[in-house]
């Protein structure tokens, strides 16, 4: 296909865009190195050049310094240089498309693959293109018109070898050998070469000038605080780590890593029923949804396991932190870190370990038994060290054996933690003075509902600060479980409606043995922040498909949507707490009349 006719199918769209590439800068790079080597050629030939031509002179220190500077790499330095040397117009958007249109039809022209099984000596080649220019239509149902574009498909072979080149990759932003620059400006800070900046605006000027304007003073305490999490220094846990390599090694599918092998597509069926075909090609619609997810995380997982496998041999490495434009904190590498999924916090472990003591003994029980959840996590403390000293047997065999042995460990919630804590924990209750135990472990503390936490100090509610934990007592209070019950007892109620009149009774019917606090839980907690009745029903869509609960599609969404209202009904136990919310706009009239 030719370039104009992609041009066609992308000139609105931004994907294109050889700006995202930074192929401008590339050419305004190239132009300014031809412009000053043409000075060059042209004061040899003519011997008119004295050393004494200011203009000359700065061009040529210009042009050495952006070589020295492309160097070492430091692109962002090179083209603030060039930018101001440039004094052509920047390209517009239909310029840029048209780039990036030819750009991909080289692509296309010249990418071929060859099947390994056609690479026999007694087969003929298969060699085909790496990737086709197709056209795609999409549905819109609010309007039940169809749009058409344009897509670039990846052969799947392709797709295959990029899965495996995850380890070759040069990833950016890795965590740092030696302790961060302590944070002193808006980009001085963090890593000693690579650009960095205290938060990450994401384009918006003006937040950005806001940050930048703000007196070192106030931002003293911002900095303090990023320097505190970014002295922290990690290390990765070898046994946790072959653990993981085993399991990813042999296909994945434990320990809620993703499957390496996608799903097989449905063959067509032998039949000219419209009904049958349309239920075929909305199958193959899904599988193929499910596969892109699938390869969405395996390119995951191989990230965080390239950065792991780097880093295992190393005695310790940092985490620069910066803000996000609400101002929490994050660690700037973005693959493998503590606030990562559960297999990150199983790799990771702090560097400088600790005598457990007694204390430490304790809590070390504790955290196993809030690690394996399923209700235990809601015991009381004690009942929570009952539960570990009861399972000592299957923890000693889960760190001895975690993959040949009964596996217990894959049964909690956050099971590579768990695997973690029972193998510290066997090594422990092994030794002839536990107490003097050396841990690496971080024990991970967390709040109750946060957002529910905050409108129940803001509103001084005794009840609701019961409900999220603000207030001690015995064993945790659970909101989500509460809130879980009382849409259960909805639902239950439905149930046994008749359907003709109802028709949401028989997805009550479905659902009565789906409902449990993890069903809930996303859509209580982003309730607090005004998520949209589609939100909801998307999440609980999403809780209800990891559980195949429902295998036909059509059934699932509408579930989702009853179950979406269901919990939406202002979640009578924390509807008190939702009261304050009303005194917002009031509040925002009086600070800002």
């Amino acid at each position: 296909m030719s370039s104009e006719k992609i041009w066609k199918c992308a000139h609105r769209r931004t994907d294109t865009s050889v700006h995202r590439s930074g192929l401008t800068y590339v050419v305004r790079i190239h132009k300014f190195l031809e412009k000053t080597k043409k000075k060059k050629v042209d004061r040899d030939a003519k011997s008119e050049w004295d050393g004494s031509n200011p203009v000359v002179q700065e061009q040529e220190k210009l042009r050495k310094k952006v070589t020295g500077l492309m160097k070492k790499q430091k692109l962002q330095a090179v083209r603030q240089i060039v930018k101001r040397q440039d004094d052509s117009k920047p390209w517009n958007q239909e310029a840029k498309a048209k780039v990036g249109s030819r750009l991909i039809e080289l692509l296309l022209q010249t990418a071929y693959i060859q099947s390994p099984a056609s690479q026999l000596a007694d087969s003929p080649p298969d060699i085909r293109p790496a990737f086709v220019h197709t056209l795609k239509t999409v549905m819109i149902e609010t309007k039940n018109t169809g749009r058409r574009f344009g897509v670039i498909q990846c052969d799947p072979l392709v797709r295959k070898g990029l899965e495996k080149t995850a380890r070759h990759m040069v990833i950016p932003y890795m965590p740092m050998l030696v302790p961060p620059v302590k944070w002193t400006g808006y980009d001085k800070g963090a890593h000693l070469f690579l650009p960095s900046y205290v938060m990450r605006t994401h384009g918006a000027r003006q937040q950005r000038e806001a940050v930048k304007s703000a007196s070192r003073e106030q931002l003293k305490p911002v900095f303090e605080a990023l320097d505190t999490l970014g002295s922290t220094k990690w290390r990765v846990n070898k046994r946790l780590l072959n653990v993981v390599d085993r399991i990813w090694s042999s296909g994945g599918r434990l320990a809620d890593l993703v499957d390496r092998d996608d799903i097989a597509l449905p063959a067509q069926p032998d039949t000219e029923d419209e009904a049958v075909l349309r239920k075929w090609r909305w199958k193959v619609k899904s599988v193929k949804k499910e596969n892109r997810e699938r390869h969405s995380q395996r390119c995951d997982i191989e990230l965080k396991l390239v950065v792991a496998r780097k880093l295992k041999d190393e005695e310790g490495f940092f985490y620069p932190h910066n803000l996000d434009f609400r101002g929490r904190a994050y660690p700037m590498h973005p693959h493998l870190n503590h606030l990562g999924s559960d297999v990150c916090r199983g790799i990771l472990e702090f560097s400088e370990g600790r005598s457990l003591g007694k204390s430490g003994l304790r809590w070390l029980k504790i955290h196993l038994a809030n690690l394996f959840a399923g209700g235990v996590d809601k015991l009381s403390h004690e009942g929570r060290i009952a539960f570990t000293e009861n399972h000592l047997d299957d923890i000693f065999d889960s760190a001895d054996r975690p993959l040949e042995g009964r596996r217990w460990w894959l049964n909690a919630e956050d099971p590579f933690q768990c695997l973690a804590v029972c193998i510290n924990l066997s090594e422990a209750l092994r030794s002839s003075s536990p107490e003097t135990t050396i841990s690496h472990i971080p024990i991970h503390q967390d709040g109750s509902c946060n957002g529910l936490q905050h409108y129940a100090a803001l509103g001084r509610d005794k009840l609701g600060a019961a409900a999220v934990n603000l207030v001690a007592g015995e064993k945790p209070a659970d909101v989500y479980s509460g809130i879980a019950a009382r849409v259960l007892e909805i639902m239950k109620r439905d149930s046994q409606k008749d359907p003709t009149a109802f028709p949401d009774a028989l997805h009550a019917r479905v659902l009565i043995n789906q409902v449990d606090r993890k069903l809930v839980k996303q859509t209580v907690m982003t309730s607090v922040y005004g998520v949209t009745y589609i939100g909801a029903r998307d999440q609980i869509k999403r809780r209800l498909k990891e559980r195949h609960a429902i295998a036909d599609d059509t059934e699932l969404f509408r579930a989702s949507c009853y179950a979406a209202k269901v919990s939406s009904i202002d979640n009578s136990v924390a509807l008190h707490l939702y009261q304050v919310k009303k005194l917002v706009p009031y509040i925002e009239q009086l600070l800002h009349p």
